[in-house]
């Protein structure tokens, strides 16, 4: 493991033409301790930062190309590429010396077969998986200050998964039966051009989207199965509604005995007493309250008449969803300030 003898850690964003790359510019160019020294492209490379991120300050950096060597010039790298492109890479940085968060969906599952169960194929380096820390700082942080490599998770499983950790942690909710009822903005499908997100076939319209086999529901099951120390069963339907970012979900869990209101409410505000970023609300959560931020808004809401807990959990899949979490990770794993260089505010009323 390399000894850092720089005050900042040296900072490789590989996937910086992306929406989660340009948050991981936006956060590093702001973090007291790190530097952003290479921004690492495919079709952008060559390119300014300015011609791909006009928002984002210090336009004149230019964007690369990918060079495995480079690796051994930085402490930490962030993938935030599309699945199954960051596994190589990312095994060449660790043989580099360099720490690893990756945003991608390589190295987040568990087993190979719930692995092959999500994404229909063989991973390259099956004995990686249950190896990488799962990267949910408020339920993980030991294991990702420990970890030299971190797999941040997707959005709509960090999401959901927060609003259900509490609940059967505590044991105020089966852990099986679990509906997640999720509805993202367009941003969530990432930067590429496709007709199923242009804008006339998005506006005025909400859908349903990859019912029943959607990929994140098995990576939901891997965190709630340590979490609820059992395995657990969910049921995923993702929507897509028409805004830029944002996730909502709704969570629907049978109550156990002893699953008040009172009981519930308690049970969030002890598991995230600690956390900068996740806290429970009495209302109903917006979207809009967390653009831009790295918050994540909860409340929860018991039905007696059911035996129903309801939770909704909201999110920028951007920030708390991708790149801030991401960097949420890279901070523990360094010791430095878990909120670092991170926004708690979102920007729109």
């Amino acid at each position: 493991m390399r000894i850092l003898t720089a005050l900042m850690v040296q900072v490789a964003i590989v996937g910086a033409s992306g929406y989660a790359g340009g948050e991981l510019i936006r956060f590093i160019d702001a973090h007291p301790s790190m530097e952003a020294v290479a921004l690492v492209a495919h079709r952008s490379a060559g390119k300014s930062l300015s011609e791909v991120h006009p928002h984002l300050s210090g336009g004149d950096r230019l964007l690369r190309s990918f060079d495995p060597p480079s690796f051994g010039g930085v402490d930490l790298v962030f993938f935030a590429l599309p699945h199954g492109a960051s596994a190589e890479p990312a095994m060449l940085a660790l043989e580099a010396g360099a720490r690893v968060v990756d945003l991608g969906s390589d190295f987040r599952l568990d087993t190979h077969d719930r692995y092959v169960e999500a994404y229909g194929a063989q991973h390259p380096h099956p004995d990686q998986l249950g190896v990488w820390a799962y990267g949910i700082p408020e339920l993980f942080g030991p294991d990702i200050a420990a970890a030299r490599a971190v797999a941040a998770p997707g959005c709509y499983p960090t999401s959901a998964v927060l609003a259900i950790a509490p609940l059967l942690e505590a044991g105020l909710a089966e852990p099986s039966g679990i509906v997640v009822d999720a509805m993202s903005g367009v941003s969530g499908a990432g930067r590429g051009v496709s007709d199923a997100l242009q804008f006339g076939a998005v506006d005025e319209s909400v859908k349903a989207y990859k019912v029943l086999v959607h990929r994140h529901r098995p990576e939901m099951e891997r965190a709630l199965d340590v979490v609820g120390r059992g395995p657990t069963s969910v049921l995923f339907t993702p929507h897509l509604v028409p805004m830029q970012r944002g996730i909502l979900s709704t969570v629907y869990l049978r109550s156990t005995e002893g699953a008040s209101q009172a009981a519930c409410e308690e049970a969030f505000d002890k598991a995230y007493a600690s956390s900068t970023f996740v806290r429970r609300i009495d209302g109903s959560p917006e979207t809009r309250w967390l653009v831009g931020s790295n918050n994540c808004l909860l409340s929860v809401h018991v039905d007696e008449r059911t035996g129903t807990t309801v939770v909704l959990s909201a999110i920028d899949n951007l920030v708390k969803g991708a790149a801030g979490q991401a960097v949420q990770c890279a901070n523990l794993m360094f010791g430095f300030d878990e909120a670092a260089g991170l926004p708690s505010t979102g920007w729109m009323p």
